[in-house]
């Protein structure tokens, strides 16, 4: 019981604490010293995406992973030494790219303003011109994100939601870094764009029981379809997640979910909670009225976990190293 006690108090520090320093970040922070740097931003991102279209998704995501660990402090970025491994060597992590767009824009930005804005912040601002460029939507960003100095590979596998998680154990996750069930599933929304590997989704088509069966809630025409495209053993195939439109930001994630067609069990989760199932089925019906208002929404909210502000971190001169 003291132990309980004792767990919910920290944790109730924690949240006020990553509160706290959300709230110290502000818009138009680099005003006086970078008054440029979303526009600087905002060009070289939009050359990355138009050339490449798929690392708008990757980028999403590595801004999540950053921020579900140790707060977006960009610690994601940062090289394993020889004494630690690092964040981005994590089984998680493994499969994220865009590390090098993400230098690319920081050393733009570092020709006009050196040593000035951090590489937390251009991860943020990279996020939002990325997915903007998809068709997506747009919103202010705050910044004022100091760099971390730690980056550690098992705290990403015990921060980083799996593909296979319940909708409880995805609320508790989400609940424990300051975000509701909205956010949930708003962020869920984010498998608009983007790929994945079999290796993360096979064990629901093959053997899902073990009784040589796939996973109930995955409909199972879908599922045909995903076994043409992966044998149980195919870690290289990439599938869309959102088949016909996976380079478009848009609301059709949600009506694949409703089909039970989301690719990963985290997706057909969502429809196990009732209100989470009802603001999917709304989307569906209104064509994701206020899809890209809530994901905007929720993205701020998510970009203000755990950051580093003020005397705390550093602005590091190039995103892999610490200085």
């Amino acid at each position: 019981m003291a132990l309980a006690k004792h767990f919910v108090v920290v944790f109730a520090l924690l949240f006020v604490f990553n509160s706290c320093s959300g709230q110290r970040l502000k818009l138009r922070y680099y005003r006086k010293t970078c008054p440029k740097v979303e526009a600087i931003v905002k060009r070289e991102t939009t050359r990355i995406i138009t050339r490449a279209p798929t690392l708008a998704a990757p980028l999403l995501r590595m801004h999540f992973h950053d921020c579900f660990v140790r707060g977006c402090d960009g610690s994601v970025l940062l090289n394993s030494t020889r004494r630690a491994q690092a964040e981005k060597d994590a089984i998680p992590n493994q499969s994220l790219r865009g590390f090098g767009a993400v230098d690319r824009v920081k050393s733009a930005v570092e020709r006009k303003c050196p040593g000035v804005v951090s590489c937390a912040d251009i991860l943020a601002l990279v996020t939002r011109d990325a997915v903007s460029v998809l068709n997506g939507p747009f919103w202010k960003v705050p910044l004022g994100r100091k760099d971390g100095k730690v980056s550690i590979a098992a705290e990403a596998l015990t921060n980083l939601p799996p593909p296979f998680f319940n909708v409880t154990q995805l609320k508790a996750s989400f609940a424990s870094k300051g975000l509701n069930s909205k956010d949930l599933v708003v962020l869920s929304g984010g498998h608009t764009i983007g790929t994945s590997h079999c290796s993360s989704f096979s064990s629901r088509l093959y053997n899902f029981t073990g009784r040589g069966d796939s996973d109930p809630a995955l409909d199972s025409n879908y599922a045909a379809r995903l076994r043409r495209k992966c044998s149980p053993t195919d870690v290289t195939t990439l599938v869309e997640m959102d088949p016909g439109s996976f380079k478009t930001f848009d609301e059709d994630y949600f009506a694949l979910v409703a089909k039970r067609r989301g690719l990963f069990t985290s997706d057909s989760a969502l429809l196990a909670d009732a209100k989470i199932r009802a603001y999917i089925n709304r989307q569906v019906a209104t064509k994701g009225s206020t899809f890209f208002k809530d994901f905007a929404k929720s993205m701020v909210k998510m970009g203000k976990i755990g950051v580093l502000t003020g005397n705390n971190g550093e602005i590091r001169k190039r995103c892999a190293f610490v200085n």
